[in-house]
């Protein structure tokens, strides 16, 4: 009898262990793409998004087509990875995609030869609430098809009796 008991023991420990690995697996993958990259309509005009319209960023303190952003910062700001290719959506050059790898030999997404990050308090298609954020030594942007940084803001103007108001207003 004690010898079923710590089969069974034995039997339930792997089965955890092959849950808890699989599970770190799921989460770790939630930056891992198909590698499709499109243009999304946000606030900021269209810019680089995900296939299901998650906004793309690029990060200012990257340097030479390299990420600068590991450990707490790509927690906040999880790096765009794919296995394969990836490709361009509608709009979306192309010839300005490519991948980096990243010191644990993942290949992060670039374009324009800047990697490309995902922002984790954008929960929904076309938010873009990591603009102009300064954190983690650099400033993060969202990305135009042409590859370069989006650093405007929305604009609103209002006249009264011929006087012009600009109010400009975060996008987020």
């Amino acid at each position: 009898m004690p010898k079923r008991i710590v089969a069974a023991a034995v039997v339930a420990i792997a089965l955890a262990a092959a849950g808890a690995a699989a599970a770190a697996v799921v989460t770790h993958q939630s930056s891992v793409s198909t590698g499709t990259v499109n243009l999304h309509q946000t606030k900021l005009g269209k810019v680089l998004a995900t296939r299901t319209g998650k906004t793309l960023y690029l990060f200012k303190a990257d340097r030479n087509g390299r990420s600068a952003c590991y450990g707490k910062c790509a927690t906040f700001w999880p790096p765009l990875i794919v296995t394969g290719k990836p490709t361009a959506g509608t709009g979306v050059k192309a010839k300005l995609l490519g991948v980096t790898m990243r010191k644990d030999g993942k290949h992060q997404v670039t374009y324009g030869g800047h990697p490309l990050y995902l922002f984790k308090l954008d929960k929904r298609a076309g938010q873009t609430k990591g603009q102009a954020q300064d954190f983690f030594g650099g400033l993060w942007y969202v990305v135009s098809s042409a590859g370069r940084a989006v650093t405007k803001t929305t604009t609103t103007s209002t006249t009264t009796t011929g006087t012009t108001y600009t109010t400009t207003t975060s996008p987020y």
